[in-house]
């Protein structure tokens, strides 16, 4: 994810807001442990641009949202920040932990923040903070709480799809994309004006993890936090697998599986259309007298428009 995560910057340009800044709002590594699935849809009409003029973003988004890799993350507990200063307005903590793609997905109409807070700033600025994990929230409605004070932690409530912290700002009620304050669109973007109290990297798209197996996974395993199983010299076949996210339609991700005996196997596959999460895997079933024990190497790129946005290697051995 680092090459990605590199690829585009939110310059830090003067705030249109003075004084008010956010921190970052989750406990986590950016372009490890976390990163930006979505910021918000500049587009007022059906279409969607990020404040990039890309495509990370939904239909009427009004938040940013900090993803986690994995279910297996979300379970593991990371934790919500307060990104300033403020008194808490209102809290809710009891809302089920699930996806709404689940079959057994209650209805979260009214309620599609699910478990989360609200925090009154400064200046007429709101910090929103939704799909906390039910019963984490530490906050009371009334508390006055500083900068970097944990809230709760990134849960699966409401309406979501993925462990994630979605944010919203908002300043006299009107959204505030802390990306770009003043919602100019001018493309290609070289410096908006930001709400954040340093740097943060605007990702076009990116691998968030690599993984190998004797087989393809699901893509519930790769979700799941489950499917980097690890392959033997004698096992029923050598894989390597992505998970991607924000790929657009005419990206290539590239496999290479190089062993004692040279390159082992490679391939190319090109993306039909833009996709929020996307898994892909390569790999050959094990050869009669099996893999030559030693060491491996899987290096998997992602390539758009004959530029590299993303690179990311693993190291493994087979016994």
């Amino acid at each position: 994810m680092r090459l990605a995560l590199s690829l585009i910057s939110s310059l830090a340009a003067t705030s249109a807001a003075g004084d008010f800044s956010l921190t970052f709002p989750i406990d986590c590594t950016l372009d490890d442990i976390c990163f930006i699935q979505q910021f918000v849809d500049h587009d007022p009409t059906a279409g969607v641009h990020d404040f990039t003029c890309g495509a990370l973003s939904y239909d009427g988004h009004k938040g940013t949202d900090f993803a986690l890799p994995s279910r297996a993350a979300q379970r593991a507990g990371v934790n919500v920040l307060a990104a300033a200063a403020g008194k808490v307005l209102g809290v809710r903590n009891d809302m089920q932990d699930i996806l709404q793609t689940s079959p057994d997905a209650p209805d979260v109409s009214d309620r599609e923040c699910g478990n989360g807070l609200v925090i009154a700033h400064e200046n007429g600025f709101e910090t929103q903070y939704c799909h906390m994990k039910r019963g984490s929230i530490t906050v009371k409605a009334g508390q006055s709480v500083a900068a970097n004070t944990v809230l709760g932690q990134v849960g699966l409530s409401g309406q979501t799809q993925f462990p994630h912290l979605h944010l919203s700002v908002r300043k006299d009620g009107q959204t505030v994309d802390p990306f770009d304050t003043d919602g100019a669109q001018t493309c290609p973007n070289t410096q908006t004006p930001t709400l954040w109290d340093t740097t943060l990297p605007a990702p076009a798209g990116g691998i968030v993890n690599i993984g190998i197996s004797q087989t393809v996974p699901t893509f519930d395993a790769i979700k799941q936090g489950v499917a980097d199983t690890g392959a033997r010299a004698d096992g029923s076949g050598l894989v390597g697998w992505v998970h991607l996210f924000g790929t657009r339609g005419g990206d290539i991700v590239s496999f290479t599986m190089t062993g004692p005996d040279g390159i082992t196997f490679s391939s190319t596959d090109t993306f039909p259309r833009n996709q929020a999460r996307a898994f892909r895997a390569s790999g050959r079933r094990t050869p009669a007298t099996g893999w030559t024990k030693g060491a491996y190497t899987l290096d998997i790129s992602l390539t758009r428009a004959d530029q590299q946005i993303d690179h990311e290697t693993r190291h493994f051995t087979l016994d």
